[in-house]
């Protein structure tokens, strides 16, 4: 027999009943039920359960094994009883009788135990991490990510991309962020940058005629961390395509996007066919170029409304400013005052000066607003209002106005924090879209001149770029192409620059 294992602590069934085994792992709990020890057996691939009775002689040295030791159990397979099946394991029919234990290793008490997770601040699991990785929700998260990135690895093969390693030392070139130096030995006082993206080696490989490249791309940043990146470095899929137009990209991407997360939904919900959004209307709608369609708020412009109305506050802002106008944020079931006066203490901890709203009662057939707004435009465009946004009682209506390019942002995160406050976000799907028709360049107002609003490589529409350039304004990016997941992980794309 193997000196350490016959077979690992998931392989164990009912069929195999009777056989001399061999196990070894961490001892994931220790459990005394009337003088007989029962050990659940930890190991990469799962856990069995060990049975030593005080009869057995493997007693002495069980009884005092902890947490996390390590040890090799000899012993034979036997039946579980059918009340103490544990339907939870796929060994849960099965337990081992021990006939035999040696102590391969032993441990100190854990300043973090690994059994039952419970929630530990960040600065101790970092420091721990070999412990805090033998946790079972860390571990299915690292072998989910290993699973995923073989399956996109499959997928991307399958059609006809081939995989590169670009290097990671590499020369500094203008990116979106800084670059993180790394000091030469040999060439005194230069250094190399570590890459930001593989931008300039895979466009060398496009050049060198490979039709079809991809990469699990490590992308180092020296930026501020974000809540879906870890500080200074992510990995992303990175792809390239030569000869090809906009729905070349879409319709080649987009089947192995789906394939993918329907594999590991784990039963949720996949967008079968990616809907085409443009950025403009994006912003519109959601207040945002990656928006959540899971949320299934969709704001609208409601300025007539306000028009030379009897709340000044809107009327002189539409009055003042050419490009203001007044969105709504409707919220089903959002129509009690309580909730109306909670959005708009958020509001003001967002830094705005408040959140307008109305909110809906019938009563014998007739519609009544509520609130402020109501009170000043009156009941004609109050019920315009609600006709316009097909609202029912017991629902609600926030406003933001002024000019759309300040307040978009704004009116995005009201979105979603109405969509989360009132349970409307869908999380059994996983929702996407592509995003195009990005502009090229935005102004910016502070050092008067145009910058890219978006990436500076990507393709402009239209086949005359340079015949225009006194209308930089109106270009829109040939495709800057963005599918948003319910997990809040995002991917650019883009048709690269290719001609003079």
């Amino acid at each position: 027999m193997h000196r350490y294992r016959s077979h690992n602590c998931a392989a164990l069934r009912k069929c195999d009943m009777g056989r001399q085994v061999r196990l070894s792992g961490w001892v994931h709990r220790v459990r005394d039920h009337g003088g007989i020890l029962f050990i659940d057996l930890r190991d990469h691939f799962g856990i069995t359960q060990i049975v030593v009775d005080p009869n057995s002689p493997a007693f002495r040295i069980i009884e005092k094994v902890r947490s996390e030791w390590v040890i090799r159990v000899d012993g034979e397979v036997r039946a579980r009883a059918d009340e103490v099946v544990n339907t939870a394991l796929p060994t849960g029919e099965i337990e081992i009788f021990a006939k035999e234990v040696e102590i391969l290793s032993k441990a100190d008490e854990l300043p973090l135990p690994v059994f039952g997770e419970p929630d530990y601040p960040e600065d101790i699991r970092l420091k721990y991490r070999f412990l805090d990785l033998r946790r079972e929700t860390m571990h299915k998260n690292i072998m989910r990510r290993t699973a995923i990135i073989a399956s996109i690895r499959r997928h991307m093969q399958n059609c006809a991309f081939t995989e590169f390693t670009t290097p990671i030392l590499t020369a500094s070139s203008p990116e979106g962020a800084r670059d993180f130096l790394v000091p030469s030995r040999i060439h005194q006082g230069q250094f190399y940058a570590l890459p930001q993206a593989p931008q300039q080696y895979k466009q060398l490989l496009m050049m060198s005629g490979f039709d079809r490249y991809f990469q699990i791309a490590p992308c180092f940043r020296d930026e501020d961390p974000r809540a879906d990146r870890l500080p200074g470095e992510f990995y992303q899929l990175d792809i390239e395509m030569s000869f090809v137009e906009q729905e070349d990209i879409f319709v080649t991407i987009e089947p192995i996007i789906r394939s993918i997360f329907e594999e590991f939904a784990d039963g949720k919900s996949v967008t079968q066919n990616f809907p085409r959004i443009s950025y403009d209307e994006a912003m519109q709608k959601y207040g945002s170029d990656k928006p959540d369609l899971r949320n299934p708020i969709i704001m609208e412009d409601v300025s007539k409304h306000f028009q030379d109305s009897g709340f000044k506050v809107f009327s002189q802002i539409l009055a003042s400013d050419q490009n203001a106008c007044v969105w709504a944020i409707p919220a089903k079931n959002g129509g009690s005052r309580a909730f109306c006066d909670r959005m708009n203490v958020w509001a003001q901890c967002e830094g705005q000066p408040g959140l307008g709203y109305i909110f809906w009662r019938e009563e014998n057939g007739i519609f009544e607003g509520a609130g402020p707004i109501a009170k000043n435009i009156g009941e004609q465009r109050t019920e315009a209002i609600r006709m316009q946004l097909g609202l029912e009682s017991g629902d609600a209506c926030f406003f933001v106005a002024g000019d759309p390019k300040k307040f978009a942002s704004f009116s995005g995160a009201a979105r979603t924090r109405i969509g989360e406050e009132l349970g409307l976000i869908d999380r059994d799907c996983f929702s996407f879209a592509w995003i195009v028709d990005f502009p090229f360049f935005e102004w910016n107002e502070e050092e008067k001149k145009l910058d890219f609003a978006h990436n500076p490589f990507s393709m402009p529409q239209g086949e005359k770029m340079l015949l225009i350039f006194k209308i930089l304004f109106l270009l829109k990016l040939f495709s800057m192409i963005l599918f948003v997941m319910v997990v809040k992980l995002h991917q650019v794309e883009s048709v690269i620059i290719h001609r003079k």
